[in-house]
């Protein structure tokens, strides 16, 4: 099984959207998380280590 974390700002519309579309797959588990400091679900190292795949909304969530 396949651990997937999708990333945008906040996390509170586009990453958890993805999540909830998502989180019904028996193949893989499904996480998410914002950059910013104020994100209701702040990423973290722990949730990069544990993601084998991440999905980011835009291009500056890659950095």
């Amino acid at each position: 099984m396949k651990n997937v974390l999708f990333v945008c700002s906040q996390n509170r519309l586009r990453s958890p959207t993805a999540e909830q579309v998502f989180s019904s797959r028996r193949d893989i588990e499904v996480a998410s998380a914002g950059t910013n400091h104020d994100a209701d679900n702040p990423l973290t190292h722990d949730l990069v280590s544990w993601a084998d795949i991440i999905f980011v909304m835009e291009k500056a969530h890659r950095a």
